[in-house]
């Protein structure tokens, strides 16, 4: 009698040394986990090789680097390089000092990933590499719910792409056009990020915010000056206006005197020229997204879209697509910029390499295959108890229908509350589990939040999380937005209702939520709409400014305590800031 052995295949994927490393372990094309190296590094935009999240996913996923049957890179290093000397070369001796200072930190460990991931690991099986854009464009199908979609990913670069356009059925992907370094819509947007005094790769959702406040004076002159952009949206930029190819910054003596001085000091006030700017790189941007969208549209004859990279983020742009372009239904990538990387890595090697199959849409699985995209570490009621019994802290246990009106009341009357339950979210957004939390009915909520919370610019919009089922109701959209990857208009009528979540032109970065992608975030709402009628919570990320969104217990138990919070959930338990004690230990 023969006996047959199911082996279940394992799959490590690994983005690092750009930004935001992260790592994510597949089980036969399932998505154990996903984390970004940031959330326990505590550097915002960690660049370095994850090794902390991939200790917490072989924990996660209860297996061992031995049990790896695939540890895929989410770039090729040697491309990459190849570019950088190839420019490097063609304007030498420009870019002498640029040179200088990247080649020994490629020399010494970017090139050498292979090398590098055998040496932390201890690894010794099959180490792969994909495309960087390859990597988005996996990340952006693969946990689609479509069968079959057109493809879209755009960023700053990859190896030499910036932008590709393909199609995608069943369980293959074909990447049929790009564009390539240095014509680049997400280095154009960024080089605007580091002119108005914002942080390169991590301060672009500033501009896009300050958009509004703005009037787009500036965009003819940018199109005249800066890019061409073609009917059928390809664009080449005018390099002479621009320093990313061969120094250390990213704008031009010539891009600075088209618009009349040197880059915004980061500590200086916005002025009304700024939010100029801004709204002008935004309409450009837009306008270029929408060309590239229709001519995909056009040339696949999908009804689907997918979409990864970088400027995949802006979400402005992201809510024109939907409506303005002829593609139906739009599904992103909420990990969109380079922590996605490592998800796309790994599930090309299983559909593409392994060439395996997707799986069937279900009834217990309609939606995607990112299951809300929480899918980072969680922490158990026994943990969380201990860490608070360590420190000292105040607090109460209560089930769930007891817990979720104690909250519900809370907001009602006006406070703010850290909300902290279930698996961490993967990317930039918390989507409910790492969320802190408000009425969105007061206007001056806003203010607080983001004077005495988050410690940020006051121009800064904030997101409202809203039972799927009422959407319409609020908004000018009729599609479910559970990743927050959508900007519409809030309905007129409603926007006097919910000034805390309108942004200064009308519109709101939506997120839906219904029991099936968080049932115990909709259970909150729901109980907060019982206490209020208002089905809409204020939902911003735990976390203040210049810090990545909490990972642990007493991360979020430390923020609460030093911000304006007024209460905390953290599973089970509740604590209120007045009964703290004074110094808690280890807080």
């Amino acid at each position: 009698m023969s006996r047959f052995f199911y082996v279940m295949t394992r799959i490590l994927g690994i983005s690092a040394y750009y930004h935001d490393s992260a790592a994510c372990l597949l089980e036969d094309g399932r998505i154990v986990a996903a984390l970004q190296e940031e959330r326990f590094s505590r550097l915002k935009h960690d660049s370095a090789f994850p090794s902390q999240s991939i200790a917490k996913l072989l924990q996660i996923g209860h297996c061992q680097v031995s049990d790896l049957d695939y540890v895929v890179f989410y770039e090729k290093p040697f491309v990459k390089l190849e570019r950088i000397l190839e420019t490097y070369l063609r304007h030498c001796p420009r870019g002498l000092s640029s040179y200088l200072k990247a080649m020994p930190i490629w020399i010494k460990e970017k090139v050498w990933i292979k090398e590098w991931i055998t040496k932390q690991l201890e690894y010794d099986g099959e180490i792969l590499f994909a495309d960087h854009h390859e990597s988005h464009a996996a990340s952006a199908y693969y946990p689609s719910p479509f069968s079959s979609a057109a493809v879209l990913t755009i960023d700053a670069v990859g190896e030499w792409t910036t932008t590709t356009m393909g199609q995608a059925e069943s369980n293959k992907i074909h990447l049929n056009s790009e564009i390539c370094f240095p014509h680049s819509l997400g280095l154009l947007y960024t080089t605007f990020t580091y002119y108005l005094g914002f942080r390169v790769n991590s301060g672009e959702y500033k501009v896009m915010g300050l958009a509004p406040y703005g009037n787009p004076r500036y965009a003819e002159l940018i199109e005249k000056n800066l890019i061409q952009i073609s009917e059928d949206g390809s664009f080449q930029l005018n390099g002479d206006y621009f320093n990313f190819e061969t120094g250390l910054k990213m704008a031009s003596s010539r891009f600075e005197k088209l618009f009349g001085g040197p880059p915004r000091k980061p500590e200086d006030p916005l002025t009304q020229r700024d939010q100029d700017l801004a709204a002008s790189i935004q309409k450009v941007i837009e306008k270029a997204v929408l060309r590239i969208c229709q001519h995909l549209h056009k040339s696949t004859g999908e009804k689907n879209l997918c979409m990864a990279g970088g400027v995949a983020l802006n979400s402005v742009a992201n809510g024109r697509i939907l409506r303005e372009t002829d593609f139906q239904d739009l599904w992103i990538q909420p990990a969109a910029g380079d922590a996605g990387g490592a998800l796309g890595a790994a599930l090309a090697v299983w559909h593409q390499f392994l060439d395996r199959p997707r799986p069937e849409p279900t009834q217990a699985a309609p939606v995607d295959q990112q299951r809300g995209s929480l899918l980072g570490t969680r922490h158990d009621n026994a943990e969380i108890r201990e860490c608070l019994d360590t420190i000292g802290a105040s607090y109460v246990e209560l089930e769930d229908s007891l817990l979720m009106d104690k909250v519900a009341r809370k907001l009602a009357e006006g406070g703010i509350v850290g909300w902290f339950q279930g698996p961490m979210e993967f990317g930039p957004r918390a989507l409910g589990n790492r969320s802190i939390l408000a009425d969105p009915q007061y206007g001056e909520t806003r203010d607080l939040i983001n004077s005495r919370v988050k410690f940020r610019e006051s121009f800064r919009p904030f997101a409202p999380a809203i039972m799927e089922e009422h959407t319409a109701d609020y908004f000018e959209l009729e599609c479910p937005s559970p990743y927050m990857q959508l900007v519409a208009p809030v309905r007129p009528e409603k926007r006097s209702s919910i000034p805390a979540v309108t942004h200064i032109d009308g519109s709101a970065r939506i997120q839906t939520v219904n029991p099936t992608n968080n049932p115990r975030f909709y259970r909150l709402l729901k109980e907060f709409q019982k206490h209020t009628g208002c089905p809409i919570l204020l939902n911003t990320s735990f976390n203040v400014r210049g810090e990545p969104i909490v990972e642990s217990p007493l991360q979020a138990y430390k923020c609460f305590t030093r911000t304006g919070l007024d209460g905390l959930v953290l599973e089970n338990f509740y604590l209120e800031k007045k009964d703290q004690p004074a110094s808690p230990e280890h807080a």
